[in-house]
């Protein structure tokens, strides 16, 4: 997917308070960042961040962080934080990262995240490009050295294909899959508090189930 540069994207977010810089520099130290030992949830591939924002909103006990690695997107969340702070909506607990994923060991010390959230990730539907995939085994591998013992990862995504290669990944990555369904807004315990993506509005309006799983360690 080619995404459309937005001229002055990389001056705004290296001067945005909402993005954290430096990132390698706070492994092991995330707590002192926020300034509390509440839990850390990320969302990787945060899109325009509605979704993360919402839920940082609604649990102000826990510590969010957004990560995109690209620029024009990534400013579409920034802009969305300062409409939502013109409107009295301040998010302490919530904070963005400009980076790729294959980083993320770099960035948390093992046991630092609670919970990763992927939502409607890149297919890369060529077989080539699998482990670009956010829920290949390579990807897990990478979670499980920032994830706490007891961590999760949540994905969801209308892509059958995609659900079906990412729940064989679990498996062959020697995960726990503690649950999943292939219709999440009919299944009435997965869809118990389900805060949706622009992307889950916009294809299930259209009438495509949306497939979700929760696995561990």
């Amino acid at each position: 997917m080619r995404l459309r540069n937005i001229p002055g994207a990389k001056d705004a977010i290296e001067d945005s308070k909402y993005v954290i810089h430096d990132v390698q520099e706070k492994k092991g130290n995330w707590a002192e960042v926020f300034g509390n030992e509440n839990p850390v949830h990320i969302e990787v591939g945060m899109g325009k961040g509605r979704f993360i924002m919402t839920l940082a909103e609604l649990y102000p006990d826990v510590n969010f962080i957004g990560i995109e690695m690209y620029d024009s997107v990534l400013l579409r969340a920034i802009q969305k934080r300062e409409e939502q702070e013109k409107e009295g909506k301040i998010l302490n607990n919530l904070f963005f990262i400009r980076m790729d994923a294959r980083e993320l060991p770099l960035v948390f010390e093992k046991g630092e995240v609670k919970k990763i959230y992927l939502n409607f990730s890149d297919p890369w539907p060529k077989e080539r490009h699998a482990k670009r995939r956010l829920t290949s085994r390579q990807f897990l591998e990478r979670y499980q050295q920032v994830l706490s013992e007891e961590g999760v990862v949540e994905f969801k995504t209308d892509n059958r294909e995609l659900f079906e290669f990412s729940l064989e990944e679990v498996k062959e990555a020697g995960w726990k899959l503690l649950a999943h369904t292939f219709d999440l807004h009919h299944d009435v315990e997965m869809n118990m508090g389900n805060v949706m993506t622009e992307y889950e509005e916009k294809f299930s309006s259209k009438g495509n189930p949306i497939h979700k799983l929760i696995a561990g360690q």
